[in-house]
Order: structure tokens, then sequence, then C-alpha cells
């Protein structure tokens, strides 16, 4: 599967923005995917992930409570809502995905378990 990563833009904090992660190839409702972001001169950061068992989401720490991962209604696309968001949230975020159907914490939030991932999409929040 290939992913496109797209929505990324300016805006000042507290407010909001909805990353898309679009699939062409196959639908992504066999796939695991999750959202990661780098920020300049930091390692990847882990920010949501949504399992291809419905009902399964997991957050960063850093996001949680502000930030929504949902799927699109034909599993063509996976959504990243970002409210209330702070200068801190500045980095170049990335989806990515995984058909092997773990469920685990730990593996969700290791980028080393993808093997599919879209080319990234800068937000940048000023204060």
């Amino acid at each position: 599967v290939q992913l496109q990563a797209s929505g990324g833009g300016l805006v000042q904090a507290g407010g909001s923005l909805r990353l898309s992660c679009a699939a062409s190839g196959r639908t992504l409702n066999n796939y695991n995917v999750a959202w990661f972001r780098q920020a300049p001169g930091e390692e990847r950061e882990f920010v949501a992930f949504i399992a291809w068992r419905r009902g399964v989401t997991y957050y960063g720490d850093s996001v949680e409570g502000r930030f929504t991962i949902s799927r699109g209604n034909a599993n063509r696309a996976v959504y990243l809502q970002m409210n209330n968001l702070r200068p801190e949230d500045t980095a170049v975020y990335y989806c990515a995905a995984d058909s092997t159907r773990f469920i685990e914490p730990v593996l969700a939030k290791d980028y080393d378990a993808y093997d599919h991932w879209g080319q990234g999409t800068l937000v940048t929040v000023s204060s």
C-alpha cells in the first residue's frame, strides 16, 4: 500500500488542523495505521495509533486528550484531528501502516514495526 500524508500548515497556538493519510493501491481495513512526528534535531516520536481491529487506539502522552485518530468510511484514509495545538507540536508528521495486525502498545509505538510510510507533512504552530 502507498500512503500520502497531507493537511499540514501554519496555525496559531490553540488552533486546529486535520491531517489525512490517504491510501492507494488498496484499502486500509486490514492495516494498523499510526502517526509519528519528528521535530528538527529530535528523534521520531509516536503520536497516535489505530488498529485494524475496531475500537483500539493509542496516543502519545503529549497529545492525549487533544488529538483524535480515526478511519474514513471507505477505509481509504486515516485522519488525525489535532485540537488545541501548541508550539511544541511543530514537526513533520508521518503516517505509517503495517499489515501484521499487532495490537500491543509497545509495538504500536515503535516506528520499526511499520513497513509502509508516507512522505510527511509539515505542521507549524506559532505562539
